[in-house]
């Protein structure tokens, strides 16, 4: 049964999504990340600047996957482009992702805006309704 994974209450989506990432990283875990154009702009620079002692292996995707980066263990996929796998999906935006069904994990963050609490609430229903398992994690609202 395909899993969503809550963060709610997260101050920056952005510095969150930095150590959320490094930490699927030194798991080995394969990551698409989803979300506007703006905001995965902003993330594409933050895995390059946020920790001067780590370094997070990360590219953008806007169309097909180049043969040479194919080993690339994150993808920060723009809107409308098809993902290069379906293993875990962390999904910035407000919406829930087109085919996020098709992912064995999906983590949804949610900051602290009452606009980005109401999009997480019906993307929460949408999973449940469609028998995924929920899980909450709570944030304290700090980056």
């Amino acid at each position: 049964m395909p899993e969503a994974a809550f963060h709610t209450g997260v101050g920056d989506k952005v510095g969150y999504a930095c150590r959320l990432l490094r930490k699927a990283w030194r798991q080995r875990a394969r990551v698409v990340v989803a979300g506007d154009a703006a905001t995965l702009a902003r993330l594409d620079t933050a895995l390059w600047t946020f920790d001067p002692q780590d370094f997070v292996p990360h590219a953008r995707l806007a169309g097909a996957v180049p043969p040479r980066l194919a080993r690339t263990p994150i993808w920060l996929v723009e809107p409308g482009v098809e993902p290069p796998h379906h293993e875990v999906l962390v999904n910035l935006g407000p919406d829930a992702y087109p085919c996020a069904q098709r992912f064995a994990r999906v983590v949804e963050l949610v900051d602290t805006s009452d606009e980005d609490r109401a999009a997480g609430r019906r993307r929460w229903n949408a999973y449940r309704s469609a028998g995924w398992s929920v899980a909450h994690h709570p944030q304290d609202g700090a980056a």
